[in-house]
């Protein structure tokens, strides 16, 4: 075990910690300590277990915000989610309907095609009523 010594509000602390976490920890002091004084500068030196219990709640409180954004950030994302399924699904159901079209067409065109291969050939009047009444028949 390490031990570590940080200022806090101008007073040095030794403190233990795990090997290698020495520098990590200095970090934290050092931010605890910028954030004591920033409350000394707006009430003054009020005793260090007031100024330690203000910048606790302080930091709780920021805490509790990152929480309740976390939770509506997580909202946010499952929304979305269902979202995209949902337009997903829109989306495989309309290329179901196209298919089914295409495969309507296909089937009027084959029909179209096995009705003129066997008729016999028209004359030359005949060719524009019957073209005609197959073109009418493909297009219902």
């Amino acid at each position: 075990m390490s031990k570590v010594t940080v200022t806090l509000n101008g007073r040095e602390f030794t403190i233990g910690c795990e090997d290698g976490q020495e520098a990590y920890l200095r970090e934290l002091a050092g931010q605890l300590d910028e954030r004591v004084g920033g409350i000394v500068e707006q009430v003054g030196q009020i005793g260090d277990v007031r100024l330690l219990l203000m910048a606790a709640l302080m930091l709780i409180d920021e805490h509790k915000e990152s929480e309740r954004r976390i939770e509506a950030l997580e909202n946010h994302i499952e929304r979305l989610r269902h979202e995209r399924h949902g337009a997903a699904s829109l989306q495989a159901e309309e290329r179901q309907r196209m298919v089914s079209c295409l495969i309507d067409v296909a089937e009027r065109l084959e029909a179209f095609a096995t009705d003129l291969e066997g008729e016999p050939p028209a004359g030359p009047g005949e060719a524009d009523s019957a073209a005609a009444a197959h073109l009418a028949d493909a297009r219902a």
